[in-house]
């Protein structure tokens, strides 16, 4: 893998590389003022997504291509592709391999007279229209100020919600049948849509806390029965007893994810299982579970 500090790098040596095959020169050595014409650079500051200047340049660290920070996050909704050069980004998380290039900001801002007003006027605007309180930088950290002492960027990326446009996966869980395991309780809402970021650990969680435990797990005193054994009578007590609790869902270890009666690792994302499992079938994807006997 390239390395993503190499970028800036990289682009200053073919720009100027560029100065010395057209105006004969070496802008790094000579003293004299050079003039450039911007269409000359028009080709490393210029988003091929949108054909304008870089806004929030992004940087893929793949492959060290440089796009505004909206157009390629829209992009990548459908794509897991880099557009210039068709690398794959990510198997499933392209967004991961996203870094925002603070030096390639900072040279657009001042190769390109205005784009650094324009572009904060067209901001204040937006949040004016809409009566919103424009997001600050989190506090307890420094904001990279540019030429006119206004910081890198406005929006708060941490808060981000990285999971809101990912793609979406339909599931349909049904429970492991089995001689032993007649009459258990089974979800009543069997089909699920999750992201395909989603694991099998986080599956598994909500699993718990939409079943609950069989009589042949848990009594209603809370103790464990054994199969065949007679039930502990209730404690004597003046008043009649309160009605048993609700037995308790399942702990994490006793639910099991299978596919094909194969238990599926914890780790595993619902994109892994698709496309190593399901590639090709149509939706949704059919994973079984089932509940371990309690240990006595």
């Amino acid at each position: 893998m390239a390395s993503p500090q190499g970028g800036p790098m990289a682009i200053a040596m073919r720009l100027r590389n560029q100065l010395q095959s057209v105006y004969k020169m070496d802008p790094l050595r000579n003293e004299e003022e050079v003039r450039v014409k911007i269409k000359d650079l028009n080709e490393h500051i210029v988003c091929c997504l949108c054909a304008g200047y870089f806004v929030d340049a992004t940087t893929i660290t793949e492959c060290l291509h440089t796009f505004c920070k909206s157009c390629i996050v829209k992009y990548l909704q459908t794509s897991k592709y880099c557009p210039m050069c068709n690398i794959k980004i990510h198997e499933t998380q392209p967004l991961l391999n996203l870094k925002l290039d603070r030096v390639m900001q900072d040279i657009v801002y001042k190769l390109v007279p205005g784009l650094q007003d324009s572009e904060e006027k067209r901001i204040r605007e937006f949040y004016q229209s809409r009566g919103l309180d424009r997001v600050t930088q989190p506090s307890g950290e420094e904001p990279v100020a540019g030429s006119l002492g206004l910081p890198y960027s406005t929006f708060d990326h941490s808060r981000a919600h990285y999971y809101r446009y990912d793609e979406q996966l339909s599931l349909c869980l049904e429970r492991l049948s089995s001689g032993k395991e007649k009459n258990r309780t089974v979800l009543q809402h069997k089909f699920v849509r999750c992201s395909v970021r989603a694991q099998v650990r986080q599956l598994r969680s909500v699993l718990c806390h939409r079943l609950t435990l069989s009589p042949q797990h848990v009594s209603p005193w809370g103790r464990g029965v054994v199969p065949g054994a007679p039930s502990p009578s209730p404690p004597s007590l003046t008043r009649s007893p309160p009605p048993p609790p609700a037995p308790p869902p399942p702990p994490p270890e006793q639910v099991q994810l299978l596919f094909d009666n194969e238990v599926l690792p914890d780790h595993m994302t619902m994109k892994q299982i698709w496309l190593s499992r399901w590639y090709g079938k149509p939706a949704p994807l059919l994973l079984h579970y089932s509940v371990k006997e309690k240990r006595r």
